[in-house]
């Protein structure tokens, strides 16, 4: 089955349709990257008033797979082009600040 994780990113609400429309055609190569290093099964949700976005992805070891993405130079392209986006005050990555949310239940 591997670590279900589910997480939180803050978009600027002012440009959550241009966030929207950069998703409609994510890059090959970063799709591909992402399963060579473990994403699987995941999803993204947006309550889109607030700018939240809601990220559900399994993975056999999530610190891994995003140790993984942080290597590769497509990741490095997507994260700079993304970065626009997000509510970000400290000019960090939007993939340096997930916000991790606690499992406690799951009816499988």
């Amino acid at each position: 089955m591997g670590e279900r994780v589910c997480f939180l990113m803050h978009l600027r609400p002012e440009l959550v349709d241009g966030y929207l429309e950069a998703h409609r055609e994510v890059w090959p190569e970063m799709l591909e990257a992402l399963t060579r290093h473990g994403w699987r099964d995941y999803s993204l949700f947006l309550r889109k008033e607030e700018g939240l976005v809601v990220g559900v992805v399994t993975s056999d070891d999530f610190a891994a797979s995003l140790a993984g993405m942080d290597g590769e130079p497509v990741n490095t392209r997507w994260q700079a082009t993304m970065s626009r986006y997000f509510r970000k005050e400290d000019g960090s990555r939007p993939d340096e600040g997930l916000e991790r949310l606690d499992e406690y239940f799951h009816l499988a």
